[in-house]
């Protein structure tokens, strides 16, 4: 059949369709669903590869909460609840947060949305089946018995990045969300009047065309488009390894600007870590995903192969620096970096991560040793090492606060300053692995994407990676998961509302959907 319209053959339609299968696409199918839409979801990957990036996360999800009570009826049973510390974190906190770690570069609007719907939105989440536990592993220590949480982030989903795939599918699949596999769209089509209408896309039975009262792209960033990261982060971005999913490679941004959207956001900066040297460089692996990570960093020393240190290891909490020194290694000779710990530090380092397999590393009795081991210059290495034990300032260390034990060289560190001093020592080889890009389309409160004029382009949304303007230069840990949610579930409810005035307008429903998988 040819829809008038737009042209084109269309094979089907529906109320709502939903690109991209990660958190952002699941949450707006959700929230499409619960208001009544009849819900297509298309993932661009096969059923054993799908997720997005979501899959290859730890599943923190940052949120204004007041402290330990107010989130314990979400969490699975713990018995270290009863000896946990978890200060509350308040919307200002977090929205100060946000302003500070981006330099005051985002979109004041969109954060507010952001901040404000971040506990409801966590909440709903739960009440749709993801589950949702305290990272005692990740965002705490423990002192006396005691485990403190420290800089506004503690809340993860149970599995993971994996687990909340799993739980997502699951839902969507009850609630009659069809969900099809393998699916790359090719083309966003406008009708006469203007609006999106229809989708166009391609699998392994051919192409298809869905006319559709409304879509939502979920799709990602550009991350994993060499060609992209050139023309946007700088050619050097070529040697970054990709985290997470190979799809994530820009296409669906592209249809949606070359249909007239407009760009927004910081396009020429990205969430980029500190991943184990040795990892695959074009994708992330699908059983250790989040565990080349390599996040201890403020309990010891980075350096290059020069052996000299050239960040603040100590700056902040880990949550507000790790996306932003991905960039600092990748900048220095060779892109990569080493950490480096001794027998005093290399126990208090995240189990999950550095004593994961495989992993590159070396270990060794001496300061020398270890640098002939791992390829950097003995003499620079010994002349850092030193420098930096003679400048410690003698004050309590307490890796659960900014203790302000530093560490006075150029550069210094501000925090948890150590010396690197009893044998063994250790040293962890790092690259840069990148994220997602922080560059988007322009979207309004209700999630509808922009034009040029920042004019609504009627009947496209955008949640996820695609919503730029939220972050730039850096972000605070935990934020991508959360905005995901929160304008995916805005995006669903616009879209179904949208679906739903059409289809009173038109007087007649399509064809039905009862939901599923294929």
């Amino acid at each position: 059949m040819t829809d008038t319209d737009t042209g084109v053959d269309i094979d089907g339609d529906i109320d709502v369709l939903v690109v991209g299968g990660g958190n952002a696409g699941f949450s707006a199918a959700h929230s499409a669903r619960e208001h009544g839409a009849r819900v297509l979801l298309l993932e661009r990957a096969p059923r054993d590869e799908a997720g997005g990036n979501s899959f290859y996360t730890a599943g923190a999800f940052r949120l204004a909460h007041e402290g330990l009570a107010d989130v314990t009826p979400m969490l699975a049973p713990d018995e270290r609840l009863e000896r946990t510390v978890l200060p509350p974190y308040t919307a200002a906190e977090f929205t100060a947060d946000m302003e500070r770690v981006t330099d005051g570069r985002n979109d004041a609007v969109l954060t507010r949305l952001l901040v404000s719907r971040s506990g409801d939105t966590v909440r709903w989440l739960a009440d749709k089946g993801i589950g949702w536990r305290l990272m005692y592993e990740r965002q705490a220590y423990e002192s006396g018995g005691i485990w403190k949480f420290f800089g506004g982030l503690a809340l993860g989903t149970v599995g993971g990045g994996k687990g909340l795939i799993a739980q997502h599918t699951a839902a969507a699949v009850a609630s009659g969300v069809e969900i099809r596999y393998g699916a790359n769209v090719t083309a966003l089509h406008r009708g006469h009047a203007g609006a999106v209408t229809a989708v166009t896309y391609a699998d392994a039975s051919g192409e298809h065309t869905v006319r559709a009262h409304a879509v939502v792209l979920g799709a990602g960033g550009f991350e994993a488009s060499s060609r992209l990261r050139a023309r946007h982060l700088g050619l050097e971005w070529a040697r970054a390894i990709v985290r997470g999913t190979p799809t994530n490679d820009g296409a669906i941004l592209e249809l949606a600007l070359a249909l007239g959207a407009a760009p927004y956001g910081d396009y020429g900066t990205c969430h980029s870590v500190a991943w184990d040297a040795g990892a695959p460089p074009g994708g992330g692996d699908r059983r250790l995903t989040n565990q080349y990570t390599r996040q201890s960093y403020p309990l010891g020393i980075v350096v290059d192969r020069d052996g000299r240190r050239f960040v603040d290891e100590g700056a902040d909490y880990r949550n507000y620096t790790y996306a932003k020194y991905g960039r600092e290694i990748l900048r220095r000779p060779g892109g990569v970096a080493w950490q480096l710990f001794d027998a005093t530090t290399r126990p208090m380092l995240r189990t999950e991560e550095y004593d994961s397999q495989p992993i590159t590393w070396a270990g060794a009795d001496t300061v020398e040793e270890l640098a002939s081991r791992l390829g950097i210059s003995p003499e620079g290495l010994r002349r850092t090492v030193d420098e930096f034990n003679a400048s410690i300032v003698d004050e309590p260390f307490d890796p659960s606060i900014k203790d302000r034990r530093r560490a006075r060289t150029e550069p210094p560190k501000s925090n948890w300053a150590l010396a690197l001093e009893t044998p063994p020592f250790y040293g962890y080889a790092v690259s840069c692995g990148i994220t997602f890009t922080f560059g988007g389309l322009h979207v309004d409160t209700s999630a509808r994407v922009l034009d040029e004029e920042s004019r609504p382009i009627e009947g496209l949304y955008a949640a996820g990676e695609l919503v730029g303007g939220l972050f730039s230069g850096n972000y605070p840990g935990g934020s991508g998961l959360t905005s995901g949610a929160v304008f995916g579930r805005i995006a669903g409810a616009a879209a179904a509302a949208r679906a739903s005035s059409s289809v009173d307008t038109a007087g007649v429903a399509g064809s039905h959907t009862d939901g599923g998988v294929r």
